[in-house]
């Protein structure tokens, strides 16, 4: 099993980065990695099971239902159900988030835990890290 961890401290307050990161359909408005994306069958998007299905600029699509999203706790879970570009099984992801309370700032970590053939292991090792840093960049940028 590989496990992927990122943490940053966003200069932005836990409320300004919660209200862009517990958004399931929001990645294109913060994320440069991602062209479009939606929820399937109209659900909502903070309903547990919705599906968001989304593409990045080169049209590979990633399909990723939502099984935990609280906004006590500040935190979503996630698992891939469908992402041909991305050879990974068994991909669970959380994002949590906490106060810096001497600063005001906010505390993400996200991680990830799949599995992956040892050919492919530092590259989906590196996008994943990469895709986990740019969306804590991308929420301070726009939470402001």
């Amino acid at each position: 099993m590989t496990r992927v961890y990122v943490s940053a401290v966003m200069p932005i307050s836990l409320e300004q980065a919660w209200r862009v990161l517990r958004d399931f359909n929001g990645l294109p408005d913060y994320h440069p990695f991602f062209a479009k994306s939606y929820i399937e069958d109209g659900k909502p998007a903070d309903q547990l099971g919705c599906v968001r299905h989304f593409h990045d600029h080169d049209g590979n699509a990633i399909r990723e239902e939502l099984l935990s999203l609280s906004d006590r706790e500040h935190l979503c879970c996630y698992r891939i159900l469908d992402a041909p570009a991305l050879p990974v099984r068994g991909y669970v992801s959380e994002m949590r988030l906490k106060p810096i309370t001497t600063s005001g700032h906010c505390f993400g970590e996200w991680w990830a835990e799949f599995e992956v053939d040892d050919a492919d292991h530092d590259d989906v090792v590196q996008r994943v890290t990469d895709t986990f840093r740019l969306a804590f960049e991308g929420a301070a940028e726009v939470g402001r």
